[in-house]
């Protein structure tokens, strides 16, 4: 503790262990003004500060920056301030607090246990198998590197309906189209949508609830030049069909707002990887391709890893 408060005697503060800044839970940046950051995150406004601009760093230049008031390389210390290199030996072996940790119920015991749940708490909605046919309007359009932070904002507003997907929900997509949640909710109850994507869509953050909250919104398909893969992992497990296009030129073809069409869909996603696109607004055909295992395959028909583990009794 004696390092602790050396910490707080210099100005340093201390916070409870979490995601905190990585999500802009906290210290949330003055607007325009420069931030140095340990966490992974820097995309636009994951501080909590629209107008931020972060840099991620090592922990010794951050604490060389602390110490200077500017960014600073740790070794120029012992030049600047006749002080040694910081370099941080770990610990040979890291220790284990075991009372700490309760062996799980039987599965027998866990199904008898009643789940008390807050009102700011909804149970994860059911979602139907994928069709045999998708008859369904762009909703959305977005270009490249489409991170899971731009699909689901964190921070202070969002994450306190983290457990309650459809106040979630209202917040897909609400940094680059407000109008979207609205537009695709009402999509939903009809042919549901499909939103249009560039190279890298859903990069960054592993958040399942990126997939989660547009599929509770009717989305049916993504169509993208390339997707990052922990998202297409997760848009399988959701029960939305991930397809690339064949030829990356016809990403300019499309726009918001056309009607794209995908028939006989469970036949031909289990019977090999190719699958065409009729774009009916432009009367017009995109080869396109999906990367799905056979498991995934198998998921994404009962409509997502859920209902396809039930199914497996």
């Amino acid at each position: 503790m004696g390092a602790t408060f050396d910490l707080v005697a210099a100005g340093a503060r201390i916070h409870q262990s979490g995601c905190m800044g990585c999500i802009g839970m906290g210290q949330a940046p003055a607007a325009g003004s420069i931030s140095l950051r340990t966490f992974p995150r820097n995309f636009p406004g994951r501080s909590g500060t629209q107008e931020d601009s972060v840099f991620l760093c090592s922990p010794e230049t951050a604490a060389a920056a602390a110490l200077t008031g500017q960014i600073t390389d740790p070794r120029d210390l012992p030049h600047l301030l006749g002080i040694d290199y910081p370099r941080i030996e770990l610990p040979a072996e890291s220790s284990v607090n075991a009372a700490m940790l309760e062996a799980p119920l039987s599965a027998e015991a866990a199904r008898v246990v009643e789940l008390v749940k807050g009102s700011n708490i909804s149970s994860l909605p059911d979602f139907e198998p994928l069709p045999d046919r998708i008859d369904a309007p762009v909703a959305l359009k977005v270009g490249d590197d489409v991170s899971t932070d731009t699909i689901l904002p964190a921070g202070a507003t969002v994450l306190p309906y983290r457990s309650n997907i459809p106040e979630l929900a209202k917040f897909t997509f609400s940094q680059l189209d407000p109008t979207y949640p609205k537009r695709a909710l009402a999509s939903k109850a009809g042919t549901g949508h499909i939103v249009v994507a560039g190279a890298n869509y859903g990069q960054g953050s592993s958040r399942e609830h990126a997939a989660i909250t547009p599929r509770y919104l009717g989305l049916r398909a993504v169509l993208a030049v390339s997707f990052a893969r922990i998202h297409w992992q997760n848009l399988a497990n959701f029960g939305v069909l991930a397809l690339e296009f064949a030829d990356p030129d016809d990403y300019q073809r499309v726009e918001q707002g056309d009607v794209l069409l995908l028939e006989n869909i469970r036949a031909t996603i289990g019977a090999g990887t190719e699958i065409t696109v009729r774009n009916t607004t432009r009367n017009e055909g995109y080869a396109a391709h999906h990367r799905l295992s056979e498991r995934q395959v198998a998921m994404l028909l009962a409509g997502g890893l859920l209902p396809w583990l039930r199914q497996q009794g």
